[in-house]
């Protein structure tokens, strides 16, 4: 059994950790409860996907009328000289005048065809809104990834601080048995002096240990939000995964949020295509406009005038931007489909790799534990050969530095243990608040999605801004 001073019984990083628990110690799930609502880059990639939720409307916006109206106001003055002749005699008259003449109109315009690129904006627009939200599963995944990596560094950087502390106390006890043995010429000054050697390489691996225990408890305030308490021990969450390497393959390639997002990206391209393809349609429209004036001229008081056009288009020749566009689009697209192949396979690489590194760490979980029980025993039997002279201090202080190692690897492996089997999780596209059951209420993209999906005007968001 594990033993964190040489003779208190710990069994695994649960017991490491346990005297740091109180009554209300926090949890890996209230950590990742944290890191879900409090994340700034979660909340950010909200905002992103809320944002891309609105080029579905304005894509609609291409199927409803447009509407304006126009007004005027002046003032017209006219001084008229006229000359007319009579018998001889030369007439001159003068007219003068003025009006302020005011109109006041509207204008509809309808489209009605222009080559299917309403239709395939609107279809863009939706997959561009699903690729944001599998995009914000990424992102989603990652920080919860990094919050469980947080909480448990901050776990081992804990234990092994209070290990290398004690290792401090051990080998300063040693240093002083050491002293007291040369005072009574049981050994010799190059015993001392290893003694001391040990003590201060024991301190600087306590201080470094300090360092980074004061950095993982800065990461986790910034994955999570809040400066950890009293953490409680983490445990795996094999349960949730795949049992076997071919089946997390599988589900990586097909769940996993960073292929969607290039699934959907692929659709996004080929939409863009026959968007770029609509250029080359005719469009037609028909507009109707009204407009009403007073005072029109001296010798109008008002008039009326409506009509209603339609307007057909057919494009011959644009100078040949439009086909470079087509060739421009067809080549993204093919961009993406490689792109979408690279996930792929870097969603099957991830997962071999997640599953290696969780086979390793169960394995090294199980040899480190024979390595701390097979270093006590050797500790304990240097300890008692070198009392009567079969061994000298040098032997027993690396016996126990051999200890504190084996140790210090356990914690290490139980550590691992625990991330991997959430990076397994997350390569496989389950690692969410849904599947791991925590107590929080789930954003949902949809909702906001449906608010605005039909809204003609106003310029409030949702959420009242």
């Amino acid at each position: 059994m594990l033993r964190l001073r040489w003779g208190l019984p710990v069994a695994t990083v649960a017991g490491l950790a346990a005297t740091m628990v109180c009554a209300h110690a926090d949890t890996i799930e209230t950590a990742l409860v944290q890191a879900y609502q409090n994340n700034p880059q979660v909340n950010a990639q909200r905002a992103a996907v809320r944002a891309t939720d609105e080029n579905v409307p304005q894509a609609l916006s291409g199927y409803r009328p447009t509407i304006s109206a126009t007004g005027s106001v002046g003032t017209f003055y006219s001084n008229t000289t006229s000359e007319t002749t009579t018998g001889g005699r030369t007439l001159r008259s003068t007219s003068e005048g003025s009006v302020n003449p005011r109109s006041v109109g509207a204008t509809i315009t309808q489209n009605l065809f222009n080559g299917f690129q309403t239709t395939n904006r609107t279809r863009q627009a939706e997959a561009q809104v699903f690729a944001a939200r599998e995009t914000l599963r990424v992102i989603e995944q990652t920080v919860l990834l990094d919050a469980v990596t947080a909480y448990m560094n901050v776990l081992r950087d804990r234990a092994i601080l209070d290990l290398q502390r004690r290792n401090v106390e051990v080998i300063q006890e040693q240093l002083r048995q050491t002293r007291d043995r040369f005072n009574v010429g049981e050994v010799t000054r190059t015993d001392v002096a290893q003694a001391e050697s040990r003590v201060a390489a024991a301190q600087s691996q306590m201080l470094a240990a300090q360092a980074n225990y004061t950095t993982s408890r800065a990461v986790y305030r910034r994955v999570i939000g809040v400066d950890p308490g009293a953490l409680k021990p983490g445990t795996p969450v094999d349960r949730l995964s795949p049992r076997t390497l071919d089946l997390a393959i599988a589900q990586g390639q097909t769940e996993n949020p960073a292929v969607g997002a290039a699934e959907h990206g692929v659709d996004v391209a080929a939409l863009q295509v026959k968007v770029s393809e609509g250029a080359l349609y005719p469009s037609l429209s028909v507009s109707g406009s009204v407009q009403k004036g007073y005072d029109t001229s001296l010798s109008t008081v008002e008039s009326l005038q409506a009509s209603v056009t339609g307007q057909l288009t057919v494009p011959i020749y644009q100078g040949g931007s439009e086909y470079s566009t087509i060739r421009q689009s067809k080549e993204t697209l093919g961009q993406r489909r490689l792109e979408l192949a690279l996930n792929r396979d870097q969603a099957r690489a991830n997962v071999v790799q997640v599953w290696g590194q969780l086979e390793a760490a169960k394995a090294q979980i199980t040899a480190t534990q024979a390595q701390v029980t097979a270093a006590e025993i050797a500790l304990n039997g240097v300890r008692e050969e070198a009392r009567v002279g079969q061994r000298t201090t040098l032997d027993v202080l690396n016996a126990q530095q051999e200890l504190v190692n084996a140790r210090v690897a356990l914690v290490t492996a139980q550590r691992d243990r625990v991330v991997a089997s959430y990076a397994l999780l997350s390569a496989v596209g389950r690692l969410s608040v849904a599947v791991l059951g925590l107590q929080v209420p789930i954003y949902d993209p949809i909702t906001h999605y449906y608010q605005i999906r039909d809204s003609w005007i106003g310029v409030r968001t949702p959420d009242g801004q």
